[in-house]
C-alpha cells in the first residue's frame, strides 16, 4: 500500500546542519511572509512563532545516540571521527550523576508491613539490626505524602512497598495501624500486572560464582572454537580438532515461528526503551517490543543491572524480543542459553550489529561486526546452537563508513551460512550516526536480497520446512505516510520505529487510523499520567522508586518535547530531522510540554509524581536542554 503524496512543498534533507546565525536570518525572512520553506527547518504558522527576543536560543541541538546508546558510552565520545571540537559544540554532559538519594532513615524490611511475619529481621536481632525499628521515627522522617491514590494499589489492591510508600495515606489505617488490603481486588488483578523473565536466585549465585552449568553452550563452544581459522604457528592444532568433530555434535532445537509481516514494531532503545515505556507503547499499539542493549559478558556474570534489562511486562508477550551485544561466540552461546533456561517470555534473541557508540566498536560489538563478517557468523551460530527454541535476529546498518553500504553483501552471508528468524536493517551508516536521512533506497535493495532467498528457499524441497526469514526496515519513521512506505518497498516485511515512537508515542495509532492525529495537551498529559503510573509500579511507590521514575520520566520527556502539533504546522508531513523555531502552544499547557529547559520537565512530572525533593538529581544529556530558568520551581 502506498500512501498518496500530501507534500505542500519540495522536501529538504533535513539533517538541519547549518549555522545559527543563517538560520536566524532565514527565520526572520520567514516571519515576513518571504520565504514560504527553509531547508532543515519545520514549518510552523506564522501566529505561533515565538517573538523574536528569543531568536538567541532558538533551536536545540539533538544527538540521538543515546537512543541507542544510553549512557554506556563513559569513554564520552558522541561522534564517530572523534573530533573533539565539534563534541564541545555538541555541548555533552558527560559524567552524569543519575543516582538518588534514599530515606533518612532506613526502616528495617521486618516493619514494612508490620503485620507480615514472613518477612523477619535482615539481621535476625533488632538490637544488632543497622536499620531503623522505631516505626514512628522513619514515618516523621518521610517527606508529606504525595496526594492522590496511591498507582500501584489501584492497580494490585495492595501495596508491596508498605509504609515506605509516598503515597502512604490512602492505604494505610491511622486508628489500627493496619496497611489496607482489597483481597479482591488482588486475586483478580494479580495476573494482568506482573513482571516476567526474572532470573531465579539460584541461577544468579552460580553465575555470580562461575559454578553455572552450561549444558547446552559448552558443545557447541567447543565445536565452534574447532572451526576457527588460526594463524600459522596454530595450523596443526587446528587441524587435529577439525579431524575432532567432522560433524556438528549438536542438534539446534526446533524455534518457535514469529510472524513480523506488518506487525508494529518498536525499536531496541537504551535507557528511554524501559519497561514502563514498552508497556505504554503496547497501549498504543506496539506489536513487538524489545528490551534494552544487555551485554553478554555482564549477563554470564550474573550483574544485578544487567539481568533487570530482559525483564518485561507480561503484556509484552509474546512479541517480546532481547537484544544481547557480543564480540566474542563464547560469550553469546553462554548469555543465549541462560536466557532459554532462566526466562520463559522470550520471544526471540536479537543480536545487536549496529550500535556506533564508540565504547562498544572499540571492544569489538555493536557495529564492528558489520567488518568482521566470519566472527558475526559465529556469534549467531553460537546464539543458534544455545538458544533452545528461541529464535534468533540480527539488527544491522548499512555498512560502517558512509557511502560504503556493505550490508547487501553482509545479508547474502547471513542467509546462506547460518540462520536467522529476521534481519532488521537500519538505512544509515555507524559514520553517519543520525545526520543525513536514512537511505530507503537501499533498505529496499537489501530487502530484495532476502525475498529472493525466501523464493528459493520456497522452492527447494527441504527448504520448505524452515521458517522464512523477515526482513525490516527502519530508519526516518515519523509518521504513518512512513510506515506505508517503508511496507510499501519491495522486500520489506514491516519497519521498526525509535526515535519517531519516543518523540511521538501514539504514531501507531496513526498507522491504524492512516491519518495524522492532533492531539491535544491533555491527551499527551493522559499518556503521561500512564507512563507515570507503570513506573511507580515497576520502579516502587518508596522514595527512590518515586525519584526512578521521575528520572526516567525526565529521560522521556526529552523526546517528546520535540513534537511539533500538527495544529500549528503549516505544511506536512513533519519531518524527523527538521528543527523547530520556538514556538507558543494553543495553550499554556502544550507550550509547556514543547519546552526544551530540563527544569520545566521536572515540573511535568510533578503533575503526577508529586513535588521533587531538594535532593532529586538530574542533569540533561545535552547543555543546550540546560537552561537557567529565571522562574522559580
Amino acid at each position: 500500500m502506498t500512501v498518496p503524496e500530501k507534500r505542500l512543498h519540495e522536501d529538504g534533507d533535513g539533517d538541519g546542519d547549518g549555522s545559527g546565525a543563517n538560520d536566524t536570518t532565514a527565520l526572520e525572512e520567514k516571519r515576513q511572509n518571504t520565504q514560504p520553506y527553509i531547508k532543515g527547518i519545520a514549518g510552523i504558522k506564522p501566529e505561533f512563532l515565538a517573538p523574536i527576543s528569543s531568536l538567541s536560543s532558538t533551536y536545540t541541538e539533538y544527538n540521538d545516540d543515546e537512543a541507542e546508546g544510553g549512557d554506556r558510552d563513559k569513554n564520552g565520545s558522541q561522534n564517530g571521527n572523534g573530533d573533539k571540537r565539534r563534541k564541545k559544540e555538541r555541548g555533552q554532559n558527560q559524567k552524569r550523576d543519575l543516582k538518588q538519594k534514599r530515606d533518612t532513615v532506613r526502616l528495617c524490611v521486618s516493619l514494612i508491613d508490620p503485620e507480615d511475619e514472613s518477612t523477619p529481621c535482615v539481621a535476625g536481632d533488632e538490637e544488632k539490626c543497622k536499620y531503623s525499628h522505631n516505626l514512628e521515627e522513619y514515618l516523621a522522617s518521610k517527606p508529606k505524602d504525595i496526594d492522590g491514590m496511591c498507582p500501584v494499589f489501584e492497580a494490585l489492591g495492595y501495596c508491596p512497598t508498605g509504609m515506605k510508600c509516598r503515597w502512604l495515606h490512602s492505604h494505610f489505617n491511622k486508628e489500627t495501624k493496619k496497611l489496607i488490603k482489597d483481597l479482591g481486588k488482588l486475586e483478580t488483578e494479580k495476573d494482568k500486572s506482573f513482571e516476567v523473565n526474572l532470573i531465579d536466585r539460584e541461577s544468579k549465585i552460580a553465575l555470580q560464582r562461575k559454578k553455572y552449568k552450561y549444558e547446552i553452550s559448552e558443545q557447541v563452544i567447543k565445536y565452534l572454537d574447532s572451526k576457527v581459522q588460526r594463524n600459522d604457528s596454530h595450523q596443526e592444532n587446528r587441524k587435529e580438532n577439525e579431524a575432532t568433530y567432522v560433524e556438528q555434535p549438536f542438534k539446534i532445537a526446533e524455534k518457535k515461528k514469529i510472524d513480523l509481516r506488518g506487525a508494529k514494531i518498536v525499536s531496541p532503545l537504551t535507557t528511554v526503551g524501559n519497561l514502563p515505556f514498552r508497556r505504554l507503547m503496547k497501549t498504543l499499539g506496539a506489536d513487538v517490543t524489545y528490551s534494552e542493549m544487555a551485554l553478554s559478558v555482564p549477563l554470564i556474570q550474573g550483574h544485578q543491572p544487567e539481568w533487570a534489562l530482559p525483564k518485561a511486562h507480561i503484556s509484552e508477550h509474546p512479541g517480546f524480543g532481547v537484544q544481547i551485544a557480543s564480540s566474542k561466540h563464547w560469550a553469546a552461546a553462554k548469555a543465549a542459553e541462560v536466557i532459554y533456561r532462566t526466562t520463559q517470555h522470550v520471544s526471540e534473541l536479537n543480536l545487536n550489529c549496529g550500535c556506533p557508540i564508540d565504547l562498544l566498536y572499540k571492544s569489538g560489538q555493536g557495529s564492528a561486526l558489520l567488518d568482521q563478517t566470519p566472527r558475526l557468523l559465529r556469534i549467531v551460530k553460537a546464539m543458534n546452537g544455545s538458544s533452545g527454541d528461541i529464535p534468533v535476529t540480527i539488527k544491522i546498518r548499512t555498512g560502517v563508513k558512509e557511502n560504503k553500504n556493505t550490508a547487501a553483501h553482509l545479508v547474502d552471508r547471513v542467509l546462506n551460512e547460518t540462520q536467522v528468524a529476521a534481519i532488521t536493517l537500519h538505512g544509515r551508516s555507524r559514520q553517519q550516526r543520525y545526520t543525513k536521512e536514512a537511505d530507503w533506497d537501499y533498505i529496499e535493495e537489501v530487502g530484495k536480497v532476502v525475498k529472493n532467498w525466501n523464493e528459493k528457499r520456497e522452492e527447494d524441497k527441504e527448504g520448505r520446512d524452515t521458517n522464512p526469514t523477515w526482513f525490516v526496515g527502519n530508519g526516518d519513521v515519523y509518521t504513518y505516510e512512513d510506515w506505508y512506505n517503508g511496507v510499501a518497498r519491495e522486500g520489506v516485511d514491516s519497519v521498526m520505529v525509535a526515535r519517531g515512537a519516543l518523540i511521538k508515542p501514539w504514531l501507531f495509532e496513526e498507522v491504524e487510523a492512516q491519518q495524522y492525529l492532533d492531539k491535544s495537551s491533555s491527551e499527551r498529559l493522559s499518556m503521561l499520567d500512564k507512563f507515570a503510573k507503570f513506573a511507580i509500579e515497576h520502579w516502587g511507590s518508596d522514595e527512590y522508586g518515586v525519584n526512578s521514575a521521575r528520572r526516567f520520566m525526565c529521560e522521556f520527556l526529552s523526546f517528546t518535547h520535540r513534537y511539533i502539533p500538527v495544529g500549528i504546522m503549516e505544511r506536512l508531513p513533519p519531518k524527523l530531522n527538521e528543527r523547530s523555531p520556538k514556538f507558543v502552544g494553543r495553550n499554556e499547557m502544550e507550550t509547556l510540554l514543547s519546552s526544551s529547559d530540563y527544569k520545566d520537565w521536572i515540573k511535568i512530572t510533578e503533575m503526577f509524581l508529586g513535588k521533587a525533593g531538594e535532593d532529586f538529581q538530574f542533569v540533561p544529556k545535552h547543555k543546550s536542554n540546560a537552561y537557567e530558568n529565571t522562574e522559580n520551581r
